[in-house]
């Protein structure tokens, strides 16, 4: 690059590639690219193949498809980094959540429409928001930004991918100063914030057998335990009174406390009028940094399917989002040994370990952390907050341990207020996506300058 852009000259910039960067999000939209088991594999290897062409137009070259074994491929590229300056590594993804319009979509998922300054469309935000970030970003240099670059744009985010498995064994492609992650966003439109923690994930599967077989309700009921009504019992126990999760030894993390208005969270969430929210404390800390337990899915027979009998099996998938600090594999021992302790009756209980993702806990005492903060703040013109993610990106773990002395920024346009990712109706703030690009495009820039 020839000289160093102004803050302001990147603000023109940026508002200059707007109506592209529009227009190439439309795009993206429409391709149906659901990565999960069952889904035709066609959607998500042409919006794979669009992905590169997009980032090609955008400046970065040296992009191609990554083979990732047992799964689809990742997007990479590199961009050199000129005589001392230090290299970026830009993640986000290019899979989505299914949706279907009878779902309860206003729209068609997969037709973008834009309403009221927000961007309709499965992946609007998460994360095909993401691909046009990094994109641009590299756009307002025209190809030759002050730094090195390397981009990675995962196929297999929303589903149990193999980036993970492929990272530690190919660690050169992954060797960077900072990672910038563009798969977050603010609390709400507008308001700047800088992800610093992400819950993890782990889940299981619990079974109770009774009987050998289904019996009459009429003949057998009231002495032989029923293994549904057991399991009910066992579900029953994950939760105290007020909503808290009632498994003991789990951790919590001592995050500081962001204030989340109880309105949004109703309004966001979709809870019915007059229904109680669960759990204590701050409800910050209550989707970020404590514990909480889902049951996801129940094997039972269904109420039309429904005859009198006493149910010999029954079984259901418990998911449980963990303290972003805790050790992933202790919290699941304890779920599992609380489900098998809580059994009543002396019933059969069998716990199968299903999934571990640990959370992450992103260090904020770095060079570019703070460049990061003084960029963010420019973009919006307001002073950035820092904030939780309940969500899970086991990924981040993974690179912390091949990339140790990388530093994290996560950000993005999910605004949490709006958005709606993974539900129906998603969309992105086109105003909150420009400002996006506009931070990341100044973080490179100080960067690139060495503050």
């Amino acid at each position: 690059m020839e000289r160093a852009f102004s803050v302001e000259e990147i603000r023109q910039k940026v508002r200059a590639l707007m109506p592209e960067v529009m227009e190439d999000l439309k795009q993206l939209i429409n391709y149906p690219s659901v990565a999960f088991p069952g889904y035709p594999s066609g959607p998500v290897l042409d919006m794979a193949d669009a992905t590169v062409g997009v980032i090609k137009k955008y400046g970065l070259q040296d992009v191609h498809l990554l083979d990732i074994p047992g799964g689809y491929p990742a997007v990479y590229g590199e961009i050199p980094a000129p005589p001392g300056a230090p290299t970026v590594l830009m993640y986000a993804h290019y899979d989505v959540q299914p949706a279907r319009k009878e779902d309860g979509w206003e729209t068609d998922p997969w037709t973008p429409v834009l309403k009221n300054g927000r961007l309709y469309g499965r992946g609007a935000a998460d994360d095909k928001s993401g691909i046009m970030i990094t994109a641009a970003s590299l756009g307002v240099f025209e190809g030759r930004p002050p730094v090195g670059v390397k981009v990675i744009i995962e196929g297999s985010e929303e589903t149990p991918g193999h980036l993970e498995e492929f990272v530690p064994l190919h660690p050169d492609f992954f060797s960077c100063d900072v990672i910038m992650v563009a798969d977050n966003g603010n609390l709400s439109v507008g308001e700047p914030a800088l992800t610093t923690t992400l819950r993890g994930e782990v889940s299981c599967i619990i079974e109770v057998q009774t009987l050998d077989h289904a019996v009459h309700s009429g003949s057998f009921g009231g002495a032989a335990p029923d293994a549904l009504v057991s399991l009910i019992r066992i579900l029953s126990t994950l939760h105290d009174a007020r909503g808290n999760v009632a498994v003991q030894g789990l951790r919590s993390y001592p995050q500081k406390e962001v204030e989340y208005p109880e309105e949004l969270y109703r309004r966001d969430s979709g809870l019915l009028e007059g229904v109680d929210l669960i759990g204590t404390g701050s409800l910050s800390a209550r989707l970020w940094s404590k514990p909480s337990v889902t049951v996801i899915g129940i094997d039972a027979p269904s109420v039309g399917g429904a005859s009198n009998i006493l149910i010999p099996r029954a079984a259901a998938k418990v998911s449980m989002r963990i303290s972003p600090d805790a050790d992933a594999d202790h919290e699941l021992q304890i779920l599992m040994d609380h489900l098998q302790a809580v059994a009543p009756w002396n019933v059969p209980v069998k716990v199968t370990k299903v999934s571990v993702n640990s959370g992450f806990v992103c260090p904020i005492d770095g060079p570019g952390y703070g460049a990061a903060r003084r960029s963010l703040e420019n973009a919006f013109e307001k002073p950035v907050v820092e904030m939780g993610a309940g969500g899970s990106i086991p990924l981040l773990h993974v690179l912390r341990e091949t990339v140790p002395k990388a530093e994290f920024i996560l950000w993005g346009a999910q605004d949490a207020s709006s958005s709606r990712i993974h539900g129906t109706d998603e969309s992105v703030d086109i105003w909150e996506l420009e400002r996006f690009i506009v931070a990341q495009s100044l973080l490179l820039k100080s960067l690139g300058e060495g503050r």
